[in-house]
């Protein structure tokens, strides 16, 4: 196995260096936040091995046997007029490995159709959609790999496109020390048919690497997340940055020293959150996740850009999730996620009649 899995990442690393740093992407939605829990750790890859199925299909290193037979739903209060959700099954088949099943859906609304004159002709919708197959393999004890396929479309009035990405993961956990590593190569792929003959566009391709580890004897783990790998400078402007204060006297931009603008880079990459699990039934997660924050705060005014927050509840089979992500005042989008387990809902509804049928002949032979 070693033999092949060296080639392999080098080959997976060559293609993300293919990737530009600058300029636009084309389905951006791919980068959504469908789980509420991943949303509340930062809105980034995290690396965990339970068996909560929303995290699957960002770490499809993850996707096992402990998530068969779960439906999963999400659904997101976004921006104003647009909201996403997503639909999820997992499935494992004997020795093929385990698969996972999702539909992503983002909604802008409906929009007034105008022509050249500004005078009203209609009105149209604008959606994206994508259909994704997961798989993942336990290859041993330590070790699992997993990858995505993406079927991708977009549609915007008399504009459409097709795509087709792929996610490739590989995961380590160590379950004594209570430990895990994944390393993520997110959306790698292309335009089957761009918006305009001829003008291929970029995907939003991202290499992520995610740590988590749960205290021994606290009821806390944390996780620290790294993204956009393939490439150093993070800002989006440089010294014409317009937030950039003035010398009163001579007029020149003031800008961050080569000492603050590398640190302020370096921690762009890095998003931290941490759990908390007070009872074995509910986990409660903040996160913080400094590029967001550098993205959208307002030097005028202190605001909570960059960081989130939620909760997750597991009763036995049943799991509910919500978590909120500040990006500017105003702008908080709800992120909710609903998942069961359909063997162990069909179990404790078997066990339950049998209670019940137990009862009753208790009963008759009481009388």
């Amino acid at each position: 196995m070693k033999k092949y899995l060296l080639p392999l990442i080098i080959l997976l690393f060559t293609t993300g260096l293919w990737a530009q740093s600058n300029g636009n992407y084309v389905y951006n939605f791919l980068c959504y936040n469908y789980s509420s829990r991943i949303a509340g750790l930062g809105s980034n890859l995290i690396s965990v091995y339970d068996d909560d199925p929303s995290i699957i299909m960002t770490n499809p290193s993850l996707i096992s046997q402990r998530h068969h037979s779960s439906l999963l739903l999400n659904f997101t209060n976004y921006y104003t007029g647009t909201n996403y959700a997503s639909a999820l099954y997992s499935h494992t088949f004997d020795k093929v490995g385990s698969f996972a099943f999702e539909m992503r859906y983002v909604g802008y609304g409906k929009f007034t159709r105008t022509d050249v004159s500004g005078l009203e002709t209609g009105t149209f919708h604008a959606n994206d959609l994508a259909a994704t197959v997961g798989w993942g393999r336990e290859l041993g004890p330590n070790f699992s790999i997993g990858a995505n396929l993406k079927l991708i479309y977009c549609g915007y009035a008399d504009y459409n496109s097709f795509g087709l990405a792929v996610d490739v993961a590989g995961t380590y956990h160590n379950e004594k020390k209570n430990l895990s590593l994944s390393l993520l190569f997110k959306n790698i792929g292309s335009e089957l048919k761009p918006f305009t003959p001829g003008n291929f566009e970029k995907l939003p391709f991202d290499i992520q690497l995610a740590f988590s580890q749960k205290f021994a004897h606290l009821p806390v783990r944390y996780h620290i997340s790294l993204h956009s790998l393939y490439k150093w400078n993070m800002a989006y402007t440089g010294s014409d940055n317009p937030l950039y204060s003035k010398d009163a006297i001579s007029g020149e931009v003031q800008t961050p020293s080569k000492v603050a603008t590398f640190f302020d880079n370096m921690f762009r990459h890095v998003v931290v959150g941490i759990e908390i699990i007070p009872v074995k039934y509910l986990s409660l997660y903040f996160a913080y996740n400094h590029n967001i924050h550098q993205e959208m705060k307002i030097p005028q005014k202190r605001s909570f850009a960059g960081f989130s927050y939620g909760f997750m509840i597991n009763i036995r089979s049943i799991q509910f999730g919500f978590s909120r992500n500040h990006y500017a005042v105003g702008a908080v989008p709800n992120n909710f996620t609903f998942s069961l387990n359909l063997d162990e809902v069909g179990k404790l509804s078997k066990e339950n009649k049998e209670k019940k049928l137990t009862r009753k002949i208790n009963i008759q032979e009481e009388k």
